[in-house]
């Protein structure tokens, strides 16, 4: 134990995630899925969307607003187009089940898309984008959540955290990925600065009078704000549209209303487009990726950091070194799960 932290050799946090899951009744299908999804976050340095998800997971298990059994699904709906009901169950079994589908579809098409709906996302997007950049494909995900926050301009909730991430595929290394929420910051780091006692930055949120404050629990009672003011919020909108109406799924506004306070896992849908880029390319694809790989080195040579590298970083001392977890965070999982 380091100060207040737990040290996990990652096949120890897997097997104590792993635990966890199957006390909740969990089925077995999704324990595997949902473990690599939580270990991942954990593993490369996303605290916010590692084990402290699975606080998430088991609200959302013991109100009963998670199929745990349920049997994701895939529908060949077009060529180009593929759909995965999850049928309410967690979001990575549902992915999975999907993904070589797409893959298939986009070498096949160029480009694919694949809709999972009615599923409970608790977790961020990379692992989606980057699964699909190992194939050499581009990636684009996104997803509604709950309505935490605010229009540009606007007082009260009614987009989600709504994000957005990118893969891109690079030759002979690992692929170029971000993943952002379209609010000034995701949920989790609110609930961590609330758990630890520290303000917020200003800018994340508002109170429920619409007054600017730095107190993490005024802005879970009032409302998250977009980035980048009517910039962030439109992307918001968007994704709203696409990963919901457009797929035959909800909104943020109609995800927070089904959760009816039990504050559990977003329920919805999201969208992942898959693009081949030498399909796209042809005859120049291999000049043209080095173009990319120009690109990058142009950003760090200037001292810019390029997302992922830190995460990767990350991974790799983890799966050397272990990960050190707070042990309170332990604690209150151990409590919760009883």
């Amino acid at each position: 134990m380091k100060d207040d932290t737990t040290h996990f050799a990652l096949d120890a946090l897997r097997a104590f995630i792993t635990d966890a899951l199957a006390r909740l009744s969990l089925g077995e299908a999704h324990i595997p899925a949902v473990a690599d999804t939580l270990l991942a976050g954990e593993r490369d340095g996303g605290g916010s969307h590692g084990l402290f998800r699975l606080i998430m997971v088991a609200r959302s298990i013991r109100a009963g607003q998670v199929n745990t059994n349920a049997t994701p699904v895939a529908r060949d709906i077009a060529p180009a187009l593929v759909r995965v009901e999850a049928g309410g169950g967690f979001a990575p079994l549902a992915f999975r089940t999907g993904l070589p589908i797409l893959v298939e579809k986009a070498r096949a098409c160029g480009i694919a898309a694949l809709a999972v709906n009615d599923c409970a996302h608790f977790a961020a997007l990379w692992p989606e984008v980057e699964a699909v950049a190992r194939h050499g494909l581009v990636g684009l995900a996104c997803t509604p959540s709950h309505a935490w926050v605010a229009p540009a301009g606007g007082r009260k909730p009614l987009f989600g955290t709504n994000p957005i991430a990118f893969g891109w595929p690079r030759p002979g290394k690992d692929p170029f990925v971000f993943d952002f929420a379209t609010s000034a910051a995701a949920r989790g780091e609110i609930e961590l600065h609330r758990r630890a006692g520290k303000p917020l930055p200003e800018g994340w949120g508002i109170d429920s009078g619409g007054s600017p404050t730095t107190s993490p629990e005024a802005v879970l009672a009032g409302a998250m704000l977009p980035f980048g003011g009517h910039k962030g919020s439109n992307i918001a909108a968007m994704i709203e549209l696409i990963a919901g109406p457009m797929i035959g799924d909800m909104t943020s506004a109609e995800s927070l209303a089904m959760d009816g306070g039990a504050a559990t896992a977003p329920r919805g849908g999201e969208l992942i487009l898959a693009i081949d880029p030498v399909r796209f390319a042809g005859e120049k694809a291999a000049d043209r990726a080095q173009a990319a790989e120009a690109l990058f080195q142009a950003i760090t040579d200037q001292g810019a950091r390029l997302p992922s590298l830190r995460r990767y970083a990350a991974r790799r001392r983890s799966m050397t070194e272990g990960v050190e977890v707070p042990s309170r965070l332990i604690a209150d999982i151990e409590a919760l799960i009883g």
